[in-house]
């Protein structure tokens, strides 16, 4: 699980800390560059926002896992500096499973081709994927979405793409996170859950 601390407080995280929570995400890499240092050092910090190419740098330096690489640009960006650093950035292909043109991601056609453009990456390991699926009040809403997710994930772990070291699924927030685990989900992102309603 990892616990959504866009907009909290440090104090507020590190209460969550205090009871367990181990893995923390955040939306903007502005917010998490004045937080994280004030927080429990034994947290481990994913990044869940849109990732411009210009920030790669600063990320990597912030967080140990990217969730939402949505382009091969992006993804070669994360590798490089990951090469400079002598590390493997552990990266999520996001995929946008509703088509909406409002969010962000891959279509699910995109990831073999990426996975195959991208060769063999030195510095990025792709450890899985990641959606959000259209919002719905209704968990059920989310079910085709997850498993179409899960779908895809289990053909990319059957064709050796040397990039892809499939290991997560990130899907699931507050509201559906159960019919997400359900279908698969080794990663679920629960913000207002744990903290409540966002000011």
């Amino acid at each position: 699980m990892i616990g959504i601390v866009k907009t909290v407080e440090p104090e507020r995280i590190r209460l969550a800390y205090d009871a367990g929570l181990l893995d923390a995400g955040e939306n903007y890499l502005q917010e998490a560059r004045t937080k994280i240092p004030l927080c429990p050092d034994g947290l481990k910090w994913h990044f869940i926002g849109h990732l411009q190419q210009n920030k790669v740098n600063p990320a990597i330096d912030l967080f140990s896992m990217i969730h939402s690489v949505d382009s091969l640009n992006l993804l070669r960006r994360i590798s490089a500096r990951g090469e400079a650093l002598g590390i493997e950035v552990p990266v999520l292909l996001e995929v946008n499973v509703g088509g909406e043109d409002t969010k962000f991601g891959l279509s699910p056609d995109d990831i073999p081709r990426l996975l195959e453009a991208a060769g063999e990456l030195k510095g990025a390991q792709v450890q899985g994927l990641m959606c959000m699926p259209p919002y719905s009040d209704d968990p059920q809403e989310s079910r085709p979405f997850f498993r179409r997710l899960a779908a895809l994930f289990q053909s990319m772990n059957t064709e050796g793409f040397p990039s892809w070291k499939g290991r997560h699924l990130s899907m699931g927030m507050s509201g559906d996170y159960e019919t997400a685990i359900e279908e698969g989900a080794t990663m679920v992102r629960i913000g207002r859950a744990i903290f409540g309603e966002r000011k």
